[in-house]
Formats: C-alpha cells, sequence, structure tokens
C-alpha cells in the first residue's frame, strides 16, 4: 500500500505527478472554467440548457394553443419521447395532465405548463433523497459505472463537495485496471488536499482494504472508493466489482455505506440497463448522473423514476469542480421549463 499525502507545489512529490500527467486537457484542474463564480441555479440553468431547447421550449409552442385535447397530448407525447422521458413516464405525465386539465379546467398557456411541471416535480421527488454520511465513520462510499461515465472526475468533485461541509475525505484508487485512472485520482487529490491510497497495480480490492484501515487509523469521515470501470457485458470484471464489495464488508461491517453508480446522461435510456445490471451485481444504493450539459436526453431522469427508481444523490451539469451538486426535484423542472 502507498498513501500519498498531499503537498505543496514545490515538493517532489507534485514533480512526479506533473511527469506522470497526461495531455494538459485530462488534467482535473484544465476542467474547471475559468472565470467568476456562478451560483449553482445559474449552471444548472445552463447545463440543462439543450434539453430544455429540445422540451421545454417546444412545450411553451405547444400550449400557446390553449386546449388540452388529443392532438396536442399526441405532439406532447413526441416531445418527451424524444427527450428520452421513456414511455412509461410519458404515459404516467400525460394521464396526470389530463387529470389537472380537466379537474382545474386549464385553457392557458402558462397555467398547463404549470401543470405539466407540477407532474413532473410529482414524478421526480421521491429520487431527491440527500445522501446521510453522519451515521458511520468512516462512511465507505463505493463508486462504479463503465468507462468514460465520468466517475473518476465524478469522485474528485465529491471530495471537495464534502470538504465543503466540514468533512475529511480520503480516496482509493481502486482503478488499477485503465492505466491513467491512477495518476487522475492522485491528481484530484492533489487539487483537494486529501490522502490517496493507492498501489502500482495489484488487486484492487486489497487497494480499498487498505484504504478503509488507514481511514479508521486517521479518523477519517469519508472514504471515497474507485473501482474500474466495465461494462455490464463483462461478466468477468461483473464479478470482480462484487468481489471489492464483499471485501468492504470484512473491512468495515455494514460496509459500504453507499454504492453510487455513475450513468452518463449522454446515454439516455441505456441508463436502465446499466443500472438494472449493476444493481444485479452489487447493490445500487444512489446514482450520479454525469454530463447533463452535453445532452438533450435530460428526461432520462423521468424513466428512471417510472421504471427503476432509485435515489439521484448528484448531478453534473458542467466541467467545474462545483458543478456537481445533490439532486433537487423542484430546482430540476424549474430550470428545464424556463
Amino acid at each position: 500500500m502507498t498513501a500519498f499525502l498531499p503537498r505543496s507545489p514545490e515538493s517532489p512529490m507534485f514533480s512526479f505527478l506533473k511527469s506522470k500527467e497526461a495531455a494538459p486537457s485530462a488534467s482535473p484542474a484544465s476542467s474547471v472554467a475559468a472565470g467568476p463564480s456562478v451560483g449553482w441555479r445559474d449552471r444548472l440553468m445552463g447545463g440543462l440548457a439543450r434539453t430544455r431547447a429540445h422540451l421545454g421550449g417546444r412545450v411553451k409552442t405547444l400550449f400557446s394553443r390553449g386546449k388540452v385535447d388529443e392532438k396536442l397530448l399526441e405532439e406532447l407525447e413526441e416531445l418527451l419521447l424524444a427527450a428520452d422521458v421513456g414511455m412509461a413516464a410519458t404515459q404516467r405525465l400525460l394521464e396526470d395532465l389530463k387529470a389537472r386539465a380537466k379537474a382545474e379546467r386549464l385553457e392557458d398557456a402558462s397555467r398547463i405548463q404549470a401543470a405539466l411541471a407540477a407532474a413532473f416535480v410529482d414524478l421526480l421527488a421521491p429520487l431527491e433523497a440527500p445522501l446521510d454520511t453522519t451515521a458511520h465513520r468512516p462512511c465507505i462510499i463505493m463508486l462504479a459505472g463503465v468507462n468514460g461515465a465520468g466517475k473518476t472526475t465524478s469522485i474528485g468533485k465529491l471530495a471537495k463537495y464534502f470538504q465543503g461541509q466540514g468533512k475529511s475525505v480520503l480516496l482509493a484508487a481502486g482503478d488499477t485496471f485503465r492505466a491513467a485512472a491512477r495518476e487522475q485520482l492522485l491528481a484530484w487529490g492533489e487539487r483537494n488536499q486529501v490522502t490517496v491510497i493507492a498501489q502500482e497495480s495489484g488487486d484492487p480490492a486489497a487497494v480499498i482494504f487498505d484504504a478503509i484501515h488507514a481511514a479508521r487509523a486517521r479518523k477519517i469521515d469519508i472514504v471515497l472508493a474507485d473501482t474500474a470501470g466495465r461494462l455490464p457485458s463483462q461478466q468477468n470484471l461483473m464479478e470482480e466489482i462484487a468481489k471489492v464489495r464483499r471485501v468492504i464488508q470484512k473491512a468495515e461491517p455494514g460496509g459500504p455505506h453507499e454504492v453510487l453508480l455513475t450513468l452518463d446522461a449522454n446515454i439516455g435510456q441505456n441508463a436502465l440497463q446499466q443500472l438494472k445490471a449493476f444493481d444485479a451485481a452489487i447493490g445500487v444504493s444512489g446514482l450520479v448522473l454525469t454530463k447533463l450539459d452535453g445532452t438533450a436526453k435530460g428526461g432520462v431522469i423521468a424513466a428512471i423514476a417510472c421504471q427503476y427508481p432509485r435515489p439521484l444523490r448528484f448531478i453534473g451539469v458542467g466541467e467545474g469542480i462545483d458543478d456537481l451538486r445533490p439532486f433537487v426535484a423542484r430546482d430540476f423542472v424549474e430550470a428545464l421549463f424556463a
């Protein structure tokens, strides 16, 4: 086991990291947008711009007719499906809107849109469940996902988020499969000034096992454990991640206390298949939905809520270190229909 402690930029450790880094575009530091600080609500608005243009803007035009009839519902169905809301969630939203329109006699565009927004909030609200890390010390959070979903980057952002809550954090570099993963996590450790437990190579379960013992000895509040990215179809790798979970349970009875699956919003409905596969292997207790700023498929949240609900702990709407925040259903819907 090797514990990489945060040091000053002049130290030999920092020089080692610089020499190991990939192209500057892959560095966490270069992922943070320059410029003045922007509030979360504004970042959320900006991050959902593509989904809003695809769904919210067209909905306004559709509702300008001022009447909820069969033709409007058919066209709205097409818009919702195109935004990857999914058939089950779409039908639920349409039925809800029809009921509200009848009960409230809606004939005004703004009131019809407000009714649809309210239906969205009701659908998504059960996913709004902030992650509680206070019941255990250390609180072991295991992260999983396919390559490219933004898992390791999300770990770096989560470390910053928890530090902002006054928590001490330790990172476990359990992705020993991808060559650059260790260096990427070390870079995030330096940036956030947190210790990273890593090995040059070896068993990922052993790395995380050592990290848990180190966290307990140092009275660390939260351990963020990275794991190798894998496709659900890679059965041998899915079995390996299940082994990692079992090792965590041995190192910390009751752990992991949270199993977060990182999903890329760009994949739309395929997110449901990934969720089902990872849940069967490791028991997913929460989700991190990333890259909402790069897609018009933000409606996949509704599909998850309707077909395979799991707490949506965090959403990512940009590359900045502060662009990952807890999911709040009402804020999300307001940004979607603004």
